[in-house]
């Protein structure tokens, strides 16, 4: 574990006691539930008895949909805190899912063509170089098997509410590869409605031409690329509802091993 890993792996941690929403398990789903949250767009069909990678996606959310939509889940992350989210939401449902602790990057305790879906949360900004998390990913993934990942838009990328001018969300800083987020602090509030400001993890810029053509370039085809639908029309400008509904922060790209 490098220093950036064992940083992140902190801040998350912190992150997670102090009640982020992507660490609150999922408790109350259905199978519909389920299969709109990990699968809106029908691009994995039949997960029962597949074997299914959550990467860097612990929390007790994206692992719970698929378990209970009867595949065998395994979920990997850095955060010992998140991973204790998804046993709890196990223990929850009374599934059997396989827990590890580990960086995305070195994914060598699987075999090759391990898995058929490998389903990526939003965090591959937490690593300065793409490289080797598609080699892992390819390798483990059976061929015609699903990535789905979400990676922060790069045009985006230091860009937040707090950066409004009067007019708009200004562009400022240079559209650079692995450059390395200005903003380190997050601030959320709780369920019991506590408003929080806690440092965050280490982020960083991946371009869509790094991304796309490193995909590309490993074999996979893409089936689907969706933005979150985040449309506000009546926010207040400056706000973070604002912000959301004129930026589309976030990106989701489907694709295929193979052809």
């Amino acid at each position: 574990m490098d220093e950036i890993a064992r940083y992140n792996r902190e801040r998350w941690n912190e992150l997670v006691r102090a009640g982020v929403n992507y660490s609150r398990p999922w408790l109350d789903l259905d199978e519909v539930d389920a299969r709109q949250k990990v699968d809106p767009h029908g691009f994995i069909s039949d997960v029962k008895g597949k074997e299914v990678l959550c990467l860097a996606g612990a929390g007790g959310q994206q692992s719970a949909a698929f378990a209970l939509l009867g595949a065998r889940v395994t979920v990997l992350d850095l955060s010992d805190e998140m991973l204790a989210k998804d046993r709890q939401a196990a223990a929850h449902y009374g599934f059997d899912i396989r827990f590890e602790h580990g960086d995305m990057r070195d994914l060598s305790r699987f075999s090759d063509q391990q898995f058929d879906t490998v389903w990526h949360a939003y965090s591959i900004n937490f690593v300065p170089d793409v490289n080797p998390v598609f080699d892992e990913v390819n390798r483990v993934l059976k061929p015609g098997g699903i990535y789905h990942t979400q990676f922060q838009n790069p045009y985006t990328f230091n860009i937040d509410e707090r950066t409004w001018n009067g007019k708009g969300y200004a562009l400022g800083s240079h559209y650079v590869d692995g450059q390395e987020s200005e903003y380190q602090t997050w601030d959320f509030t709780d369920e019991d409605g506590t408003y929080h400001v806690v440092e965050g993890p280490r982020e960083f810029r991946h371009t869509l031409s790094t991304l796309l053509n490193g995909l590309i370039g490993r074999g996979f085809t893409l089936l689907g690329f969706y933005e979150d639908d985040l449309l506000d029309l009546d926010a207040e400008p400056g706000s973070w509802e604002h912000y959301l509904s004129v930026t589309a922060p976030w990106e989701n790209i489907w694709l295929r091993k193979g052809a």
